[in-house]
């Protein structure tokens, strides 16, 4: 997983004269936990981020547009969220594919990149 170098990823630059993380902070010992690499991308280079970024701004246009009565509620409109910008809005950036015929492409033309098959649905490959 590539993260940017806030706090909430990384202690990498909190603690006192240090430039890498400790390992003991709390996301990267959920990393840990589930087998996760966690990398951090390059400090002064946000533009590795930016389709995060992106990605972050069309969901907060979404939850902008009502208020959630339960975190339940607020859980299946994130859900609905990510199939919908997952399935059916194109990216310039993957020539103008959803993000899952994108990756379907692939996995047609590169089988060897895959040890799972692309799955129809928002969440973990679990």
């Amino acid at each position: 997983m590539l993260t940017e170098n806030g706090n909430s990823f990384t202690d990498r630059f909190t603690r006192a004269g240090e430039r890498k993380s400790s390992g003991r902070y709390p996301f990267d010992q959920e990393c840990q936990t589930y087998g996760i690499e966690h990398r951090l991308i390059k400090p002064g280079q946000p533009q590795t981020n930016g389709m995060v970024e992106h990605y972050n701004g069309h969901i907060s246009d979404v939850l902008a547009t009502r208020r959630y009565e339960t975190g339940e509620d607020l859980k299946q409109t994130l859900k609905r969220y990510g199939w919908l910008y997952n399935h059916h809005i194109p990216q310039k950036a993957l020539h103008y594919q959803s993000p899952i015929a994108a990756i379907k492409d692939w996995q047609a033309k590169r089988t060897a990149l895959f040890t799972n098959r692309v799955n129809n649905h928002v969440g973990p490959d679990t």
